[in-house]
């Protein structure tokens, strides 16, 4: 197992770690509803998630970092704080330019449309949101993600708060199964995406 070291993004971070997010997210059906296949696709999503970076996990929750010995980021997790969904759209008025540049006019529709299909689910009672979670390319199967998931989700159950999150994919929702989370309801609405709602209650530490 690769040495890592799990620690809180500084604002210089985001760019780096918006690269590894992109590269995790590249092939996710959900995000294929907000960003459609073509030219320049690879850019426009790492542009769409250091806006999205910027407007929400960071400044409402924090986005945690795994970095191997030599201080590469290997992989990333965004969470969003329990005050954040306060916030509501304003939070992200001042990645306008940085949202358009990515999306352009139609795909910030799409966006605004799938976001208001996922926050439609979200549980009433507070909770922290996973917003986000990708490993790069050379560390997957390492344990990376795990590592990540697990050292945020201990601070929750000593602070006895739970979590909430979407999953893509059946691997995915497996290794979330383990770390005690539990399936809601499908989400539908989307194109050609059905993710699963599920939802980690805190844990007896």
């Amino acid at each position: 197992m690769t040495t890592l070291t799990i620690t809180p993004a500084r604002a210089e971070d985001l760019d780096a770690a918006a690269v590894v997010l992109a590269d995790a997210f590249a092939e996710d059906p959900a995000l294929r509803a907000v960003v459609a296949d073509g030219p320049g696709r690879s850019t426009r999503v790492t542009r769409l998630f250091r806006a999205t970076l910027a407007a929400g996990p960071f400044p409402t929750g924090t986005v945690d970092l795994a970095r191997d010995a030599s201080g590469r980021i290997l992989g990333v997790a965004a969470w969003e704080g329990p005050t954040a969904r306060r916030g509501g759209i304003r939070r992200y008025l001042g990645q306008l330019p940085a949202l358009l540049r990515a999306l352009g006019p139609v795909g910030l529709v799409r966006a605004a449309r799938v976001s208001s299909i996922f926050d439609a689910r979200r549980p009433l009672e507070p909770h922290w949101y996973l917003a986000e979670i990708g490993v790069a390319p050379e560390a997957r199967g390492l344990g990376v993600g795990g590592r990540l998931l697990a050292t945020h989700l201990a601070a929750l159950d000593r602070m006895r708060q739970a979590a909430y999150l979407e999953s893509s994919t059946p691997i995915n929702r497996r290794l979330y199964a383990r770390l005690g989370f539990v399936e809601l309801d499908a989400i539908d609405g989307l194109d050609g995406a059905r993710p699963m709602a599920m939802l980690r209650p805190p844990q007896v530490v």
